[in-house]
């Protein structure tokens, strides 16, 4: 009996501009199925046209990754429609660029709520079916700030360096299971996320794509003994000071 082939299904968190955007469309290409989620359906709408026109399949969600019961929901809905979750990408995020004083409680939880809390959650909802299936991808866009010091992102810097450790913790408690948990480490990227920095620095940063095709790679380089665990991928000018 000839086995039917199942196409992956990929779920992209703040998959509406930037970073996650391109890294929907780069695994769109190469036949996966992917789920677009974040809490604007119309950026996921426009991205789903995109990946339609380019001969792509993709499915959106709206999902607030600040909210377990919107992910546990989310979740669900995929594998009802799909079947579960093959590769994870930890996508979304947020930050500020306050200095400490600065940074006030509400603030702070909620950068670390989505980049930290948001992916924690999106992970144990994924995890024990691909621990049962004995494989699976857990693929995480930290940043360059987790290891070196930026001024104005004590919030951000504490919440990505968070994620690092409970990653690395991670990875050793399923290796065995064939699951893989790979960080990536982004320097300046020009994204939104900037704001009105970016018509200033954007000469010095990555373009969001660059970043998404490494991310592919990754992925497509499934060697049969090894796996990349953490790269970083910095701007050919370097950091910005």
């Amino acid at each position: 009996m000839v086995q039917e082939f199942r196409q992956p299904v990929v779920w992209v968190t703040g998959a509406g501009r930037g970073i996650g955007r391109e890294i929907a469309i780069q695994f769109s290409l190469i036949g996966c199925k992917v789920v677009l989620s974040s809490r604007t359906v119309r950026e996921l709408n426009s991205v789903q046209k995109e990946i339609t026109k380019l001969g792509g399949e993709a499915f959106v969600y709206r999902c607030d990754i600040g909210k377990a019961s919107a992910i546990s929901k989310t979740h669900h809905l995929i594998e009802k429609k799909l079947g579960g979750v093959d590769v994870l990408i930890n996508n979304a995020g947020i930050t500020s660029f306050h200095s400490f004083e600065r940074t006030s409680l509400k603030e702070f939880d909620s950068i670390v709520g989505i980049n930290l809390r948001g992916s924690f959650l999106c992970i144990k909802e994924v995890i024990p079916n691909m621990i049962k299936r004995k494989e699976g991808w857990i693929i995480n866009i930290a940043s360059v700030v987790a290891t070196k010091i930026f001024k104005n992102s004590s919030a951000y810097s504490a919440a990505k360096a968070g994620l690092v450790a409970m990653l690395r913790v991670l990875r050793e408690e399923v290796r065995q299971h064939n699951v893989k948990i790979i960080t990536i480490f982004p320097g300046a990227t020009s994204t939104k996320i900037w704001e009105g920095k970016l018509h200033k620095l954007s000469n010095k940063m990555m373009d969001a794509k660059s970043i998404a095709e490494t991310v592919l790679s990754l992925y497509r380089l499934k060697l049969k003994d090894a796996f990349v665990e953490e790269l970083i991928i910095r701007p050919t000018l370097g950091d910005l000071e």
